[in-house]
């Protein structure tokens, strides 16, 4: 199967006409940068419909497209937004935290030994009984048979091969990396603000 047949069955766009069947907590506002890009790939920057609905109230966000829903208040019906973009611009960090959710999409939820992607877990490519730190240069996603078959040595040692060398990635790359993991659950309202990792096809 075509690499974006995958994604698009994982992540098929659900239209308008279904908005009625939804329940109102399953409507998230995709949020935008003021650049009209996502803040965030992965996880996919969704608010719910009550915070996106204060930033309106609060002129903080401009609303792009909405839902076929709608909330009353006493004085007021308004449509759910379904896109919401920031009015001030906000910088992302160059470099993301070093934290294990990081890591694995760094190295695409996948063993770096042996592409395995279940049971998960991290090796000391340096182990640190030889000094080997806990940091981006020298920790790999493993799944747990090459971390127990690996032991406490390197991968020279183990006889073993890494498929990357680990390295500290940047913000803008963990976000490519996030591309290729589309959620559940798209609405078409968000199609043109999103761009997967979908190569075209003749």
């Amino acid at each position: 199967m075509f690499k974006a047949e995958l994604i698009e069955r994982a992540a098929r766009f659900r239209s308008a006409a279904e908005d009625p069947t939804r329940n109102l907590q399953s409507c998230p506002s995709l949020v935008l940068n003021a650049d009209y890009t996502p803040l965030s790939y992965y996880p996919l920057s969704l608010w719910p419909w009550q915070t996106a609905i204060k930033a309106i109230f609060l002129d903080r966000v401009d609303v792009i497209a909405t839902y076929d829903r709608e909330v009353h208040s006493p004085n007021l019906d308004m449509k759910i937004p379904s896109v919401i973009a920031l009015k001030q611009y906000v910088k992302p960090s160059e470099f993301p935290a070093f934290t294990r959710f990081n890591l694995f999409l760094r190295d695409r939820f996948s063993c770096q030994f042996c592409g395995d992607q279940s049971n998960l877990t991290f090796d000391h490519v340096v182990p640190r009984r030889l000094g080997g730190k806990t940091t981006w240069e020298n920790i790999a996603t493993a799944c747990a048979p090459c971390n127990m078959k690996k032991g406490g040595r390197t991968p020279k040692q183990a006889g073993m091969q890494l498929y990357a060398e680990p390295i500290r990635p940047t913000h803008w790359q963990l976000q490519q990396h996030g591309k290729m993991f589309p959620p559940n659950y798209l609405h078409e309202t968000w199609r043109d603000w999103l761009y997967w990792d979908i190569e075209l096809e003749e």
